[in-house]
């Protein structure tokens, strides 16, 4: 099976910034993202997420390597590629439903069929009743529901989410989790998710990659099923509060600690 997308060998370097040699952030990752994958990356501060994000989304070429869409060379941003920044990044000067509706007007689709794409969505963020509101009156927990509504309404294949949550108090971060679970169980995009959170990271992902510091190489990866028991069950605390998510979420700790303390993989 074809993956969604490839990454084979990408090395990215930056010029120093005091002019002499490089900084090396992504050192020859390769990975591959396929059908209904929710793949989260994990991993200090510095070690390259957001670079391997921006190299997927055509933002930042690749130093070496190769970056492929369905075995076709990434040179650019696209909308196969949807992006929710961290920030939400959505038009002041716009309502919901406009900004929603926004990436399907720049691609020249008619009024019309935008429009109706753009309120399947904000149904699906549970955003039905608020399309006529500006975006700063609204909270930020639902905010971001918009950024994931208007990424979702221009259809990719993948999703790309650079740490959506972090800066969200803890119990809206908690519902947005379960809230954006929801929307990849019924959209089936691949989805992958940036987080500092080795919580949020074990419930939500399918597989997570465990990354260096710089240069960001991929140490461990786990296939997990944790997201899976939650559609099965419903709680979601049940599921963080089990003996296997706490073994692992403590495992996964110690790696991330002892690569900070230059420890290197076990």
């Amino acid at each position: 099976m074809t993956a969604v997308v490839s990454l084979n060998g990408v090395t990215v370097e930056f010029p120093a910034v005091d002019g002499e040699g490089v900084v090396r952030a992504l050192d020859n990752v390769s990975l591959d993202f396929r059908d209904n994958e929710f793949v989260v990356a994990l991993g200090a501060s510095g070690c390259g997420k957001t670079t391997l994000l921006n190299v997927i989304a055509g933002f930042l070429q690749p130093t070496s390597g190769e970056v492929l869409h369905r075995d076709e060379p990434i040179g650019g941003p696209g909308s196969d590629r949807g992006v929710v920044f961290q920030k939400h990044a959505l038009l002041p000067w716009l309502n919901v439903l406009e900004n929603t509706e926004f990436g399907l007007k720049l691609q020249g689709v008619a009024k019309d069929e935008r429009l109706s794409r753009a309120r399947d969505y904000l149904a699906l963020v549970g955003l039905s009743d608020f399309e006529r509101y500006p975006v700063y009156q609204l909270s930020g927990g639902m905010q971001q529901r918009v950024g994931l509504a208007r990424a979702l309404t221009c259809d990719p294949d993948m999703l790309l989410m650079d740490e959506p949550l972090g800066a969200l108090d803890a119990f809206t971060r908690e519902n947005m989790q379960e809230l954006v679970l929801d929307a990849w169980s019924k959209t089936r995009k691949v989805v992958f998710f940036i987080t500092h959170s080795v919580e949020e990271a074990l419930f939500m992902a399918t597989r997570l990659i465990v990354m260096s510091p710089r240069p960001g190489r991929i140490t461990h990866t786990y296939d997990i099923d944790f997201c899976r028991r939650f559609f099965e069950t419903g709680n979601a605390r049940a599921v963080k509060s089990s003996p296997e998510f706490i073994a692992l979420r403590e495992e996964i700790l110690s790696i991330i600690y002892g690569e900070e303390a230059g420890e290197g993989p076990p």
